[in-house]
């Protein structure tokens, strides 16, 4: 039987969701669990990558496992029991045999947290960034990324991806308190590519580069011309969207 697990997860003590030598990572740590409440090797298989101290309010991931009734109605509880308080459990949903959490995925959205004063209880959650933002170009420019699907400017570099392709659905800038979040969402993204995108908008916000070379950057598919990466913390994968058919429950 196979299930969709959805979980949050504090990234700074993680060196990202996936598995690597010498290296603690969430996914690690969710098979450990898993394994040892069930009493069975258990794999599970992540929506996607998040780096080294991204945070995510939900991330998805599909398992296969015979899990008895009884278990199974406890068996978020059990998790979070076994589990330290920086990553949680969700929910547990059963969905078809064919179902992936990666492939087939359609949306995902992630959000950029910056703040404009210094504050002990954002430390290691928002991104520090004093110099004043022009908020609204800052909008105008998130709105000139959905008119490209070649984000090749704003991946890293020497990655082992076939296409740097991207369907942007949404991209927006709001103030929050002392600060802004960013919004994106798409259909896939490449490694680096939000943070990319955030340093490089940063970059408009304080009116060191124009929109008119904002779209050159674009266009030249060249990660050296575009802003600087922006620091992992203030980075969060929000939401995963699927098929509802997936769903055994839905269907």
């Amino acid at each position: 039987m196979r299930y969709f697990v959805n979980l949050s997860y504090l990234g700074t003590p993680f060196h990202g969701w996936q598995c690597q030598p010498n290296a603690i990572s969430v996914q690690e740590v969710l098979e450990e669990a898993l394994t040892t409440i069930l009493r069975s090797h258990v794999k599970v298989t992540g929506a996607g990558r998040t780096d080294t101290g991204v945070h995510a309010r939900l991330m998805v991931a599909h398992f296969d496992a015979k899990i008895p009734l009884k278990t199974f109605d406890n068996l978020v509880y059990l998790l979070n029991q076994y589990l330290k308080s920086d990553v949680v459990i969700l929910s547990i949903v059963p969905v078809i045999d064919t179902a992936h959490a990666r492939f087939d995925a359609t949306l995902r959205s992630y959000e950029y947290h910056i703040v404009s004063k210094k504050d002990p209880f954002t430390n290691g959650l928002a991104y520090f960034f004093r110099e004043p933002l022009d908020i609204p170009l800052m909008n105008e420019s998130a709105q000139l990324l959905m008119t490209f699907k070649d984000f090749e400017s704003f991946s890293k570099s020497n990655t082992d991806v076939k296409t740097f392709l991207c369907d942007i659905k949404n991209a927006s800038w709001r103030l929050n308190g002392d600060g802004c979040v960013f919004t994106i969402t798409a259909n896939r993204f490449l490694r680096n590519m939000v943070r990319a995108i955030v340093g490089t908008l940063l970059n408009v916000g304080i009116h060191k580069i124009t929109i008119e070379e904002l779209k050159n950057i674009i266009k030249s598919k060249e990660r050296s011309k575009a802003g600087f990466s922006v620091p992992a913390h203030g980075l969060y994968l929000t939401d995963i969207q699927y098929p509802k058919n997936i769903n055994i429950n839905n269907g």
